[in-house]
């Protein structure tokens, strides 16, 4: 059986990759003022002036729009487009975390096609070529940089829209852990135990590939040997440097075999209850992996395996158990608040729990999850959840 990969067409990995943008924009090709799309923190920083004089030295034009949110909407991306038109931009550069970046995949697409971010809903696919677009991820953990889905928010509603298609892939990507060295330590586990996520669900959903498991066991290797180290120690920049290589591994993996119910689930925290999203992928994955496990109990014990939490003696039903109270020790060790610990209205998060879990089954990521859960299972496992 053949299966279509969808990744940039090309990306400059490693330390130092940002001092190469303009040769990146060169081969992309006659690129003459992009349009850096990014978030105030970028700004405030000095990341995106840093973007900007390397642009100016290489004799190009550009602008920032700084205007993007965690969990972007239709309203930021028409933003951008407004600000893309009025400026004369011919590309887009998307500078940040998953924010960023998703927006600027969707800037870049929604310029050429439609404005309407409903029409963009699953299961339609955008595969046509949108402005050629360079994603520079900050943060290790969405893999954004390298997938065909951007999540946006339909602002109305508030509910999240996963856009799907090639249109949406990068052209290009640097990836240089540099850029994430001044995140706090809350951010470095929050976008580990995202990356995580992304490895095992990619290597359980029904989508998995030979490409995707190679992509999903490296992920994973990574993030077990280096995620508690680089907690433990911001500055050990080896662990930082494969964290950020995770991420892109992760990336691809999920791109390429999708997403599943943990995902599905979480993005309705973000939306309704603003639960960063690396960190509710955290909260529901080891309730998920338990409803779930049975259905794919040889894949979970490979995961178990690979991050070190149970050995080659055990069998495949201890394992996948193993599985299961190693991800809860992961929270624990990693300092990840409980649903309720967060801060969330009970009786507002019990009232929110159908919608939420309608809003998952109509994202349809549940699909491919190893064990498929109707609303009323989905619904029982926020409420599991919360503690």
């Amino acid at each position: 059986m053949s299966v279509r990969v969808c990744a940039p067409r090309f990306m400059a990995i490693g330390s130092g990759a940002l001092e190469g943008i303009s040769e990146v924009l060169r081969r992309m090709g006659p690129i003459r003022n992009p349009l850096i799309v990014t978030d105030k923190f970028m700004s405030e920083s000095g990341m995106a002036a840093k973007v900007q004089k390397l642009l100016t030295t290489a004799g190009l034009q550009s602008a920032v729009f700084d205007s993007v949110l965690p969990d972007p909407t239709d309203v930021v991306v028409l933003a951008g487009i407004e600000m893309l038109e009025t400026g004369g931009h011919d590309a887009v550069i998307g500078l940040g975390g998953g924010s960023p970046i998703d927006a600027g995949k969707a800037i870049a697409v929604m310029a050429t096609g439609s404005r309407d971010i409903q029409d963009y809903r699953p299961p339609l696919q955008s595969d046509d070529a949108g402005l050629p677009m360079l994603a520079i991820p900050t943060t290790a953990g969405t893999g954004s940089e390298v997938t065909h889905h951007t999540v946006i928010i339909h602002d109305a509603s508030r509910e999240k829209i996963s856009c799907r298609g090639e249109g949406f892939v990068p052209g290009a990507a640097i990836v240089d852990f540099n850029l994430t060295l001044s995140k706090p330590k809350r951010l470095i586990a929050d976008n580990g135990l995202d990356t995580l996520t992304h490895a095992i669900e990619a290597y359980v959903s029904r989508k998995a590939t030979l490409y995707s498991d190679r992509m999903a066991l490296d992920c994973m290797r990574l993030v077990a040997a280096n995620l508690e180290l680089a907690y433990a120690d911001p500055e050990n920049l080896e662990a930082r440097e494969a964290l950020m290589l995770a991420a892109t591994f992760g990336g691809l993996a999920f791109s390429n075999a999708s997403i599943a119910l943990v995902h599905a689930m979480s993005r309705p925290l973000g939306s309704l209850f603003h639960v960063p999203h690396g960190m509710s992928n955290a909260m529901l994955l080891p309730t998920v992996t338990k409803f779930s496990k049975a259905s794919a109990l040889e894949r979970y014990a490979d995961c178990a395996r690979v991050i070190g939490i149970a050995d080659d003696t055990a069998s495949d039903e201890k394992a996948a158990d193993a599985l299961v109270d190693g991800l809860y020790r992961y929270n624990q060790k990693l300092d990840v608040p409980s649903l309720s610990g967060f801060g969330i209205d009970q009786a507002a998060y019990r009232s929110a729990a159908e919608k939420m879990a309608e809003d998952a089954v109509k994202s349809g990521a549940p699909n491919n999850n190893p064990r498929i859960g109707n609303t009323q299972e989905i619904i029982d496992l926020y409420l599991e959840a919360w503690s």
